[in-house]
């Protein structure tokens, strides 16, 4: 009887151990969840600040509510719906993204752009901003700027706002604001309230760092005295190149932009930025706008070729020799004007790879490739949240420079 006992225990003790380890097969078969990790910045050698300009303007017929291509893909005759011969679809542009037209919102988009800046040894963003109404498409850039900063903390990188101050008038036409300074003095609040206390929001002089894409409407000393006066603090505020005058004391200093050839940039840096308190230099691969081509208005008239990189080494090399502190590259996708350090078909990864040269990153592997994979993979497996998990494991990597381990999860994703 007793033997009986001893057997009869050890056999329900055998089931249950079946059963849990059962129940253990079952649960493995959920999504591992991916481990987290704080972002590490990549070690360079060139202490300039590196920024780079970026449009968040770009919808698709996915995107956007009225399901059709935005303006800044299709401009007045280009159809993205038709695709050519060689897989591409029409768009605005000389130029084609590597990862094909996108909407600016899209996280997968973002997440490609942001890990590519990353490696390529660019310190933050500074965000093309068109203020707070619903007006135009205003909402929309407002909405895929905000998409873009909440992924910026989690890999590290800063950002900035440029606000076009051009849209006061627009937003005065449509009977938004009684007048330009007080859309101004509305968008400024907007600033200051949601974005220039963030931790990774650059600050120069220990203020937020604002700059503007003009003056083009506010063009009195009096008037951004009148915009700033409702702030806390007022923020280290750049004009374009010579035009501070119009801001007056307003004004902490200039950027430089890109016109017609080098030249300009050579006099910024040579007569300009002594006299200024915070002076921000330039570099461009080229320019090349598609207005006329593509019914958008009247061509820009200048071109500047990108003389198979000629250019942009150019713009570099006098970055360089005028030992700035803050360099800001125009831009990542500005693809209507031709001017973008965005990978394209055209020039591949051959513009970020010399900004990685020009910041000195000492990390000399080749990453630029796997990036782009990870984001055709978030493309092709969108509807495995197995495969999502491990490619949100695989961010998390890289956002922590650990791109071997990085690489070797994609490869492993089929």
């Amino acid at each position: 009887m007793k033997r009986y006992i001893t057997l009869l225990f050890f056999w329900i003790m055998n089931i249950l151990f079946i059963s849990c380890s059962g129940s253990d097969d079952k649960g493995s078969d959920k999504p591992t969840e991916p481990e987290t990790f704080e972002p590490v910045a990549i070690e360079k050698t060139n202490s300039t600040k590196i920024y780079v300009h970026y449009m968040p303007w770009f919808e698709t017929n996915e995107s956007s509510a009225n399901k059709k291509w935005g303006y800044h893909w299709t401009m007045a005759n280009k159809n993205p719906n038709t695709i050519g011969a060689n897989g591409r679809r029409e768009i605005a542009s000389y130029y084609y993204p590597l990862i094909g037209p996108y909407h600016s919102g899209d996280k997968n988009v973002i997440e490609n752009h942001l890990l590519l800046m990353k490696y390529s040894g660019i310190d933050g963003v500074l965000i093309d901003w068109y203020g707070t109404y619903d007006v135009n498409d205003y909402r929309m850039v407002k909405e895929n700027t905000e998409q873009l900063i909440a992924m910026l903390d989690k890999v590290g990188l800063e950002y900035a706002i440029v606000y076009e101050d051009r849209v006061t008038k627009n937003v005065v036409d449509a009977q938004k604001a009684i007048s330009v300074t007080a859309a101004a003095k509305t968008d400024l609040a907007y600033m200051q309230n949601n974005y220039f206390d963030d931790k990774n929001y650059i600050k120069i002089n220990g203020k937020p760092l604002l700059l503007n894409f003009g003056p083009i409407i506010l063009q009195t000393p009096a008037e951004w005295t009148n915009v700033f006066n409702t702030l806390t603090t007022k923020p280290t505020f750049l004009t374009l190149w010579d035009q501070s005058v119009e801001a007056g004391d307003n004004a902490s200093g200039e950027y430089a932009w890109v016109f017609k050839n080098s030249t300009y940039l050579t006099n910024f840096y040579t007569n300009t930025k002594s006299k200024l308190s915070v002076a921000m230099g330039s570099a461009y691969p080229g320019f090349k706008d598609f207005y006329a081509e593509g019914g958008g208005g009247d061509a820009i008239g200048w071109t500047i070729e990108p003389n198979n990189g000629a250019t942009l080494d150019e713009t570099l090399s006098l970055a360089k020799n005028a030992n700035l502190n803050y360099l800001q590259l125009i831009t990542w996708n500005d693809f209507g004007e031709g001017k973008m350090f965005e990978p394209t078909v055209e020039f591949g990864y051959s513009y970020i790879e010399k900004v990685k040269t020009f910041a000195g990153v000492k990390n000399t592997e080749t990453v630029f490739p796997d990036i782009s994979k990870l984001y055709n993979l978030r493309v092709e497996k969108k509807g495995s949240a197995d495969a999502q998990k491990k490619l949100d494991q695989a961010f998390n990597y890289f956002v922590s420079m650990q791109s071997a381990k990085a690489k070797q999860l994609i490869n492993e994703i089929k």
